[in-house]
């Protein structure tokens, strides 16, 4: 092996993880909110957990993402600790398909059916399909699907390269000599959590281990206990990825470093204790990359049949080894380590701004409730939403800008500016509810108080506002457009019903009927009345601008009003029945 088959060798692996990273990703894209989807499916039933954590891993092509994501989603308090374990078994498993698809790498056959298998046969013809779909499709899911197959292609390619490198290595004397060192068990796994963590990853160290093993010189007692190691090896990026977050998430790694550590220790010891009794015929023979994909998938199998009945105890072990600390820790919105997987990212932070919304209407509809009876407990109250919902904002918007930086879908990307445009909505809508008790608190202090008929009047406009946050929180949590639809019809009885309670007060003013100074509290109190069914009104219209691939709201409301159709006209009219100010 000369100094071009090492540059080869160098390529070969370049082109390995580089295709394995262009896939993983283009697999998460592909993947979309189905990942939110099936995590909300997550139980304290481990052998569902078990499934979901094959299936996520099997369709990002990684389990390094799977546990960042799951670290991410521990130090957000998405998730427990406990829902976990069953993921990360799951995980190991789905990993191991990888290794089976490198495993073609060795079929010989005459037949072209069969011969049609091997990776230099079929890689270019899926290179070129997946060039094809980038190049003449404009849809971003088929230009997706495209990347993953040039990304499949690329690391198969990777794969030949090094299995070519490697090839004299058969014939070479001091690789032979160096081989007899591996076939210390102890020394083996060490080697081969060492290889797998400085390139952290499994698959690309199995994969080597495969291209290795077609020269015919690696043996089943070098190569299993080599395996084991790079289980333990691939616990470095979630190792790496625990760095800065809460101690919940931090066990995330202790369950995961343990389920391999345990299954590492447990299988060695059973496979050479039999040895030693037996003494097994093949362990001196040599291993192909088809068994190597085996040994993989059996250990991975083997170690979660025996750890997954003891789930309650890698978690109790977790928390031995990381205890609870004294003080409080910080809570933390989101984790940018979910950046690494945006669908999931953009679902979460979805997640996060329907609580917005729910607490912005709790604090609206409080303020209208305690606003001719004021209260310390339902100011503290409102004042505490509105402080959260400030901070929230921040957090997010913090969030959303980092993410909108990488690479989303056309799809969420809509949601991303959607989320811009909500966000501040719903904290606006917090501040008008402080607004609007601070006035109440400033009328109760000054010992003024609205007439029976003006309180009458606003009794019907809160009614209004409270269905208005009603039917624009539903609409968006549920991304119903149909729904948002009703929202500007009401907002425009409610700026209807603002206009007429002022022309009513100025007409009990001239009559005599009402001081000056309550007008200046009640001027406040319509206007903010009217701000937050603008901001309803502007909620609505991104939600039903997002079903239309659009987000030009000036255009479409412009539209909506001038049109005025019958829809919309019938919506208006049964709203101004049903918030009718009584006649004086």
């Amino acid at each position: 092996m000369n100094i071009f088959s090492i540059c080869t060798m160098c390529g070969g692996l370049a082109f390995f993880l580089f295709g394995m990273h262009v896939m993983s990703r283009s697999l998460e894209k592909i993947a979309g909110g189905k990942l939110e989807s099936t995590l909300k499916k997550m139980t304290s039933n481990p052998f569902k957990s078990l499934a979901l954590g094959a299936g996520i891993t099997i369709a990002v092509q990684s389990s390094s993402a799977m546990t960042v994501m799951l670290v991410g989603l521990v130090n957000s308090g998405i998730m427990q600790l406990e829902q976990t374990v069953g993921v990360i078994m799951g995980s190991n498993i789905g990993t191991t398909l990888t290794a089976w698809l490198l495993s073609t790498a060795g079929i010989k056959s005459d037949n072209i059916l069969i011969s049609m298998l091997k990776p230099e046969n079929f890689a270019p013809i899926v290179a070129l399909v997946g060039i094809v779909m980038i190049m003449m499709s404009k849809k971003k899911k088929r230009q997706d699907i495209g990347t993953i197959m040039v990304g499949f292609a690329v690391l198969m390619y990777g794969m030949e390269l090094m299995k070519d490198a490697v090839s004299p290595l058969a014939e070479s004397a001091w690789f032979t000599k160096l081989l007899t060192a591996f076939e210390n068990p102890l020394l083996s796994v060490l080697f081969g959590a060492v290889f797998t963590g400085v390139i952290q990853s499994s698959a690309a160290s199995v994969g080597i281990l495969q291209a290795l093993s077609l020269t015919g010189t690696i043996s089943y007692r070098m190569a299993i206990p080599i395996i084991m190691g790079q289980n333990i090896g691939t616990c470095v990026t979630a190792l790496l990825s625990s760095i800065g977050v809460n101690k919940n998430a931090k066990r995330v790694t202790v369950v995961h470093m343990s389920f391999n550590i345990i299954g590492t220790v447990i299988c060695l010891a059973v496979f050479y204790g039999f040895d030693a009794m037996i003494h097994f015929s093949f362990v001196d023979k040599p291993i192909g990359a088809v068994e190597i994909a085996a040994v993989h998938s059996i250990f991975n199998m083997v170690t979660t049949l025996i750890l997954l009945p003891f789930t309650d105890q890698l978690v109790k072990m977790a928390n031995r080894i990381i205890p609870d600390s004294k003080g409080k820790e910080k809570s933390v919105l989101l984790d940018k380590r979910l950046i690494s997987t945006p669908p999931l990212a953009v679902s979460q932070c979805r997640e996060r701004t329907v609580e917005m919304a729910l607490t912005a209407k709790e604090a609206l509809q409080e303020a209208m409730t305690a606003m001719f009876d004021i209260n310390d407990k339902a100011v503290q109250s409102i004042e505490d939403k509105e402080q959260m919902l400030d901070d929230m904002e921040d957090k997010l918007s913090t969030f959303l800008l980092e993410l909108s930086s990488v690479s989303l879908t056309d799809h969420d990307s809509r949601i991303v500016t959607e989320l811009f445009h909500c966000i501040s909505d719903f904290e606006r809508i917090s501040d008008h509810a402080i607004n609007m008790i601070e006035t109440g608190r400033e009328m109760k202090e000054s010992g003024q108080e609205f007439s029976e008929n003006a309180k009458n009047d606003f009794t019907t406009l809160f009614a209004a506002l409270t269905e208005i946050s009603e039917i624009t929180v539903k609409a968006f949590s549920a991304e119903d457009p149909v729904m948002a639809f009703n929202v500007e019809p009401l907002e425009e009885v409610i700026d209807d019903l603002t206009k007429t309670i002022k022309d009513k007060h100025i007409e009990r003013l001239r009559k005599g009927e009402c001081s000056p100074e309550l007008g200046v509290y009640l001027s406040d109190l319509l206007i903010n009345c009217e701000r937050v069914s603008d901001h309803c009104s502007n909620i609505a219209v991104s939600i039903i601008q997002i079903s239309k691939s659009s987000m030009n709201s000036h255009d479409y409301l412009s539209g909506l009003k001038a049109e005025r159709s019958p829809q919309f006209v019938e919506s208006y009219l049964a709203y101004g029945q049903k918030y009718r100010l009584a006649a004086e």
